[in-house]
């Protein structure tokens, strides 16, 4: 490979690291090119965006960037990187989905924003709540106390009209 060529390879690397809000690091070697090709439409889906790419240019990548230092300690072996830029968890709970129906594939390591994990922490990443689900629960944690109020101030004013009524009848 020459050098331009190699050049091209490691800003593309870079671009990505740097638009991308997490970065997952997955071994798949042992995998046909059926299964690559249906978990890259799987990613496709969810906004992700999978590439591989040299383990020693993606590291120089990375030290070009100043982003991710501890990915380049899991630079070993055949390495495929997915990107997320909209949902930084779409892509573990498309890796945890296929790694259940195939063993061959598994996450090394990866960041989300500025944290670390580890491949074995697929699980609980997989679980964590999207950012709309979130943000979901927010606004009707938010909501609650107000439609708690505007419960308590016609209960008020319902009790306000029955004992009203029920002087008027008195009177009557």
């Amino acid at each position: 490979m020459k050098k331009n060529e190699k050049t091209e390879i490691i800003n593309e690397a870079k671009k990505l690291i740097e638009e991308s809000n997490a970065v997952y690091i997955a071994d798949y070697s042992g995998i046909n090119v059926a299964d690559i090709t249906d978990l890259r439409n799987q990613f496709r889906k969810e906004g992700v965006k999978y590439k591989v790419f040299k383990n020693t240019l993606f590291k120089r990548a990375l030290v070009e960037t100043g982003k991710y230092p501890k990915l380049a300690d899991n630079l070993v072996g055949m390495s495929g990187f997915a990107f997320a830029t909209k949902d930084p968890t779409a892509p573990a709970k498309i890796i945890k989905k296929f790694t259940d129906n195939n063993k061959k594939f598994s996450l090394k390591a990866c960041y989300i924003e500025t944290e670390f994990f580890s491949g074995n922490q697929l699980e609980a990443l997989a679980n964590l709540p999207t950012k709309s689900e979130i943000v979901a629960g927010i606004l009707s944690s938010i909501n609650a106390p107000a439609s708690g109020i505007v419960g308590s101030i016609n209960a008020v004013i319902r009790d306000l009209i029955s004992v009203i009524d029920q002087i008027s009848k008195k009177a009557a």
